[in-house]
């Protein structure tokens, strides 16, 4: 048989080949020639087969029927062919596969064998596919290589041992004495696989960390090694750009990173060092940009002084003005992690990260943007938000979503007035209303509603922005909604903040009747534009006859939802007529339930408003009947109560067109006579035992007064806390509203929280204020939970919480028994 092709030749034949068709005809042609040595026992050529079958490997192709030959080159006593059968071991074999114990044998008589570099490469091969039964059976044969002499089977032994420490965590100990020695040594080599090793085990056991710390005095050790490779010349075996072995440097300061958290003793001992890199290091190369990285992130991490931590984020402002993009954006997303704990440092770099939000990368946009919102405070309130409304008409669509729900947070918190907060969410809406949030509007209606004396500069302002621009429907919307309510400011032209301008009842309607015909309309804007409509006809004396006709054309719209209103306000018109003016009445002020985030609005008339003319359920409110069932046993017994949805239930029309249904679903159950509500905005039917009648005072306390909220959850980062108010209406009910934070690096996306009780108890959940929990804490989602308790018994509760976290679908289940009394008696 002639002798196979060299690889050499191979490489290069494959090389000319055209086009990948012919490239597989050539691959498979001596896949053939190479299976046919193969089965001949061809000792002669078997190395060179195998080589050739690795690169085929590395190209993709099929080489799976190598893999006991490489066995047999391992087993061979010439090194050529040991050294192309332990590469190929590490590369086709893996532990998934049995074959790979048949080599254990091999493996440990190479570690006993007289030539160091046989020994080296059973090492290597071990420390890259050891499973962890040869782990276990050759961890021995490391630990006796790791006390050696030879520094080039110590450094590699230490590797190894990693390898064996990740496998096998409880033979961490059999490495501990042959630790002691390991940082005396002068090679690099052995120096950085030894603090590998360390830092290994630090990581892995909260024992080993304090054994380093207390009894071994490791931080002293690292300081001195790092000291040296600081104030060391010039070492042309371990420069990288004038830096002495940077790697090494690196590694050290991550294991300083480990000994020094929440320890005094140790972050002590390491400040002056830490200080000394800090400012020695040169920052032209990016190799002391890495350093200098990894000193930031050790300072920011331990108990460092107050001193050496405004260094820090000095150096990270340097960073902001590289001109390399990578190290501008590692010192955004470092300088994030930190404003929470030095907000006054990361301070004075604000207009260098203001000025990132300039920049062309994406991704560096983002963090700037992130960072932006996490410096506003009520000092700089009007610059950063006219910076960010600046980057909100500019940026890509992309970040209009994010950016427009930050300002309105940042508005709502840091207001210096009214009138600012209220041109503010304006403006947004007029830049970016497409991409807000759905609880931008009934939250601006809110906060217009409350702003009574600049009533008729909102009203002029709303009137003018949508003046022949439809686009925007939430701004559409919001503004529908102040005509209807203000129309008679609008026409009187009582604006005192601007000039007034000069409107007349047929134009205000003639801008209503467009945005109904509108082909940019939604379906929820022409039921805000149909109510305004309505409702000007108890504010306008000389068009209700127009009004009229209006409203009678919809009573046949193809949109359900518009036909009911016409309808329903037709009936209005003609039956009720003498109680138009009431019912249409101009909305009284609302209060919120709770600050924090999107959340339901309560009126103080006891009617409850989650969104005005919102016909849609949200979409996590409706549960499956699977999804129900899914809680009957979180408590255990059959004692459990499931969760009320919020959706509106179907009832019958009745025949006799009474009131009530132009209140939509209200339930009256044993209700005292009250005033008729507006019906400028259609009502949610909620459960009977959380209304009890229409009353005039608020629905909840506004303080939830001596009962302390408590922590329901904390765990992988996400924590759920439980805030605590009680109904003014009816003792029995407690309302509970959770916020959940997420302090890990990433987005927790497709959030759920679901509860379940025992029967005794009745349960409503709200719906959430999102989906998606932010990351670093940077903001919460809200939910309310409404409990009527009427037998006054301890409260308890199971909670289910499912989320996506780093691409994995995550679920968990917990119990919550520590509700305070004051709660629940």
């Amino acid at each position: 048989m002639p002798a196979p092709i060299r690889l050499r030749e191979l490489i290069r034949t494959i090389r000319t080949a055209r086009t990948q068709a012919e490239e597989r005809e050539m691959i498979q042609k001596e896949c053939a020639a190479i299976r046919s040595s193969f089965r001949e026992e061809d000792n002669t050529y078997r190395c060179r087969n195998v080589a050739k079958l690795l690169y085929m490997h590395m190209l993709g192709y099929p080489a799976h029927f190598g893999q006991l030959e490489c066995l047999k080159l391992i087993a061979s006593q010439k090194f050529t062919d040991k050294r192309i059968g332990y590469l190929g071991a590490m590369l086709l074999l893996d532990e998934r596969q049995d074959v790979h114990l048949l080599m254990t044998n091999c493996i440990k008589n190479d570690l006993n064998h007289s030539t160091q570099f046989v020994q080296g490469l059973a090492l290597c091969t071990l420390g890259c596919m050891g499973s962890s039964e040869m782990c276990r059976d050759l961890a021995g044969e490391v630990e006796k290589l790791l006390k050696t002499s030879n520094s080039y089977l110590r450094k590699k032994a230490a590797l190894c041992a990693v390898h064996v420490i990740r496998k096998v965590p409880e033979l961490m100990e059999m490495f501990l004495p042959a630790t002691k020695n390991l940082l005396n040594e002068k090679n690099h080599g052995v120096l950085h696989t030894s603090v590998v090793l360390l830092t290994e085990m630090c990581e892995r056991s909260p024992d080993m960390l304090a054994h380093f710390r207390k009894n071994e005095k490791l931080v002293p050790q690292l300081v001195r090694i790092l000291k040296n490779l600081i104030m060391s010349g010039y070492s042309p075996e371990h420069d990288v750009s004038g830096i002495s072995d940077p790697f090494l440097q690196v590694r050290i300061l991550r294991l300083l990173r480990i000994l020094g958290r929440n320890d005094d003793d140790s972050s002590e001992a390491m400040n002056d060092i830490l200080a000394q890199v800090a400012t020695n290091t040169e920052t032209s190369k990016n190799v002391g940009n890495a350093i200098l990285y990894e000193t930031v992130l050790t300072i920011m991490d331990i108990k460092s002084e107050s001193g050496l931590r405004v260094l820090a984020i000095n150096i990270l402002g340097r960073f902001l003005l590289n001109n390399d993009k990578n190290i501008r954006y590692v010192a955004l997303t470092s300088l994030l992690k930190t404003v929470q704990t030095d907000h006054n440092a990361v301070q004075r770099h604000r207009s260098t990260i203001v000025d990132c939000l300039k920049d062309l990368d994406v991704s560096i946009k983002r963090r700037a943007m992130e960072l932006s919102f996490a410096l506003v405070n009520g000092n700089n309130i009007r610059g950063m938000m006219k910076e960010l409304l600046y980057f909100l008409d500019s940026c890509e669509p992309e970040f209009k979503a994010d950016c427009a729900s930050g300002i309105f947070l940042a508005a709502e918190k840091y207001a210096p007035s009214k009138r600012w907060h209220i041109d503010t969410i304006m403006r947004v809406l007029t830049t970016a209303g497409s991409y807000v949030r759905d609880d931008a509007v009934p939250n601006l209606i809110q906060l217009i509603t409350n702003s009574v004396e600049i009533h008729a500069y909102t009203v002029q302002r709303l009137y003018k922005a949508i003046l022949g621009d439809y686009s925007q429907q939430p701004l559409v919307q919001v503004a529908a909604w102040c005509i209807g309510e203000y129309g008679d400011l609008l026409v009187s032209g009582q604006c005192e903040e601007e000039e007034p301008i000069q409107v007349t009842e047929d134009e205000v309607l003639d801008i209503l009747e467009s945005v109904l015909i509108s082909n940019m309309s939604t379906s929820v804007t022409r039921g805000y534009a149909l109510t305004a409509i309505m409702k000007l006809s108890t504010r306008f004396t000389c068009t209700v006859n127009r009004i009229k006709k209006v409203v009678s054309i919809y009573g046949s719209s193809i949109d359900v939802e518009l036909q009911q209103r016409a309808v329903e306000y037709n009936a209005l018109f003609k039956k009720y007529d003498h109680m138009r003016s009431a019912l249409l009445e101009r909305m009284p002020v609302m209060e919120k339930v709770t600050t924090n985030g999107p959340t339901e609005i309560v009126q103080t008339n006891g009617e409850t408003e989650p969104a005005p003319l919102e016909t849609k359920p949200p979409p996590s409110v409706p549960q499956p009947s699977s999804q129900a069932n899914d809680l009957l046993d979180l408590l255990g017994g059959n004692d459990i109560t499931p969760v009320i949805p919020t959706a509106p239930t179907s009832k019958p029309g009745s025949a006799g067109g009474e009131l009530l249904d132009l209140l939509g679903d209200i339930n009256l159950t044993g209700a005292p006579a009250a005033a008729p509500a507006p019906a400028s905005v259609p009502q949610i039917s909620q459960p009977p035992f959380l209304l009890d009648g229409l009353s005039s005072q608020p629905l909840f306390n506004d303080i939830a007064s001596g009962i302390p909220s408590i922590t329901a959850y904390s765990k992988n980062g996400l924590k759920i806390e439980f805030t605590f108010e009680r109904s003014n209406t009816n003792p029995s009910v407690t309302v509970i509203t959770i916020q959940a934070s997420n302090s890990t690096e990433l987005d927790m996306t497709d959030f759920v929280f679901q509860a379940a009780v025992p029967k005794t108890f009745q349960l409503q959940l709200l719906s959430p204020s999102s989906s998606i929990v932010p990351a670093f804490n940077t903001g919460t989602i809200t939910q309310v939970i409404k409990v009527l308790n009427p037998q006054k018994q301890q409260l308890r509760m199971r909670i289910k919480l499912t989320y996506n976290h780093k691409g994995s679908a995550m679920q968990d289940l917990a119990e919550v028994n520590n509700f305070p009394p004051q709660s629940w008696q």
